[in-house]
């Protein structure tokens, strides 16, 4: 997968897709990165992204002109990648804004289908609305709160998305069996010493009985789930123990 994101402040993201599952997966050639300033398409000598709102309010907008030539070089240099006609289809054009949908698993999995992400990082009081209505696919929030920009919002995408990738997590039942992968809230997991000071694990775990242990991850599941995060159940998928 490629991803694609477009901010004014590019050098923010580097020292996270350094680190991590992030840098692995890229070293493995599973994720490719590409980090463009968006200031780099403007054609004024200030490098100007905002301007005011027509007919008065508070703050900037970002401008839709620089945002647009961003997007269309990208897309085009992604189609002389790829050497076909197609690289629009299979790319999902997102701007990162407190109004889109709210990002989930679900959402993170259809995301994950994609061959090509382009995320545009909003900054001050937002985007000009032409960019929302005619240039992106989709407007993804992470949360109901307001941050200074999309950047987190787009680091928080990425590393979700990461992981879903084939090859990129060291089992491949790693990213299936998480918190949310199935509606549900992961079961608990412990490690070594099965007892320290009086605080022991469940015996089932030690039994080498991988029915019986499933069966128990599988319910401890659902109690979790049903404790922490009620409102999940009702959507839960089905999927077995037996």
């Amino acid at each position: 997968m490629r991803v694609d994101i477009i901010t004014i402040f590019p050098e923010v993201f580097k020292p996270y897709f350094e680190e991590s599952i992030i840098r692995i997966a890229q070293k493995k050639g599973k994720l490719k990165i590409g980090l463009h300033n968006l200031r780099d398409y403007t054609l004024d000598k200030h490098r100007k992204v905002d301007d005011r709102p027509f007919g008065g309010g508070q703050g900037m907008l970002m401008m839709l002109e620089p945002i647009s030539r961003a997007v269309e070089d990208i897309v085009r240099r992604a189609s002389k990648r790829r050497k076909t006609q197609d690289a629009r289809r299979k790319t999902k054009i997102i701007l990162l804004s407190p109004q889109g949908k709210t990002l989930n698993q679900r959402l993170v999995e259809k995301l994950a289908k994609y061959k090509h992400l382009i995320l545009l990082c909003g900054r001050y009081e937002g985007v000009d609305e032409r960019v929302a209505d005619e240039l992106v696919d989709e407007e993804i929030s992470i949360g109901d709160y307001v941050l200074s920009g999309g950047e987190l919002a787009a680091m928080v995408l990425v590393d979700a998305v990461n992981r879903l990738i084939p090859g990129v997590l060291g089992h491949k039942d790693s990213s299936r069996f998480e918190s949310f992968s199935d509606n549900l809230l992961e079961y608990p997991q412990y490690t070594r010493p099965a007892d320290f000071r009086g605080m022991r694990i469940p015996q089932v775990l030690l039994s080498g009985n991988h029915k019986k242990i499933k069966e128990w991850r599988r319910k401890e599941s659902l109690r979790i789930t049903e404790k922490k995060r009620p409102d999940l159940l009702n959507e839960a998928r089905t999927y077995g123990t037996k």
